[in-house]
């Protein structure tokens, strides 16, 4: 099996010219016709998942984020960005990162938040990136969120309270922020995304919305599972782990 092969397969699960243009997706670092035997899946390519699949014998790692988005100006190991690059070199490890291509995505991030946030039926906006549908039935805020936290793993969400029942809602994975406006005009009552910044939870009250910022590793990190299960079904003889070292970096008390 080589590098070339599953690169491959994942350019037609998730179309790489779906990538906004400021985006890196692909094979950034490594070698087309290198030999694969082992694969790690990871959000991101930290040093930590670098150790992670050298322990493990890997020859390839697959991300969600892109290792670098500009092309570097230096590649040396005493800066920490240029570091990762030499090591994976070093390793002989290559790297296929997928990002806005595998949000927009049929199957992908995105439509992976909507199936865990519980929506029954749902849209894409124009852009491919939101979903917009509905619950079963509508339910309190304080119920959906508690459903929410165990779909995702969540310790805790923040989030403003509109005082309305969750019906029809929007979700998008990572930071969404900016289609709050786009996405109220929809008719929607609550809007599950992450990265949230002070104004735009003053933007949801003066709008009657309720806003929940889950985590931008948390409503990313369940495409991990899919990354790893495409490659099993379609590459059984390829040995695939998810990251264990790789956890959300944000802490709270």
């Amino acid at each position: 099996m080589k590098v070339r092969d599953l690169l491959a397969l994942y350019e037609k699960e998730f179309d790489f010219t779906l990538a906004e243009e400021w985006d890196n997706v692909g094979l950034l670092v490594g070698d087309r016709d290198a030999e694969v035997s082992r694969v790690l899946v990871a959000i991101d390519i930290s040093e930590g998942v670098i150790d992670e699949a050298v322990r493990l014998g890997c020859e390839l790692i697959v991300s969600h984020h892109p290792l670098f988005f500009e092309p570097p100006k230096k590649i040396v190991a005493d800066d920490p960005a240029g570091r990762r690059i030499v090591r994976l070199l070093q390793n002989r490890i290559s790297a296929i990162c997928l990002h806005t291509n595998a949000d927009k995505a049929a199957g992908g991030v995105n439509d992976i938040l909507a199936q865990l946030a519980g929506l029954r039926e749902y849209t894409v906006s124009a852009d491919g990136f939101a979903r917009v549908g509905t619950l079963r039935e509508a339910m309190p805020l304080s119920d959906f969120l508690e459903n929410l936290k165990d779909s995702l793993g969540l310790g805790a969400v923040r989030f403003h309270d509109a005082g309305r029942p969750v019906c029809k809602l929007a979700v998008l994975g990572g930071a969404g922020g900016s289609y709050l406006e786009e996405l109220a005009a929809l008719g929607i009552d609550t809007f599950v995304t992450s990265d949230i910044k002070h104004h735009l939870f003053v933007a949801a009250a003066d709008r009657g919305l309720n806003l929940v910022d889950a985590g931008h590793f948390e409503t990313e990190n369940p495409i991990c599972e899919r990354l790893a299960q495409i490659l099993t079904e379609h590459f059984p003889e390829l040995s695939v782990t998810r990251s264990t070292v790789f956890e959300d970096l944000i802490c709270y008390l």
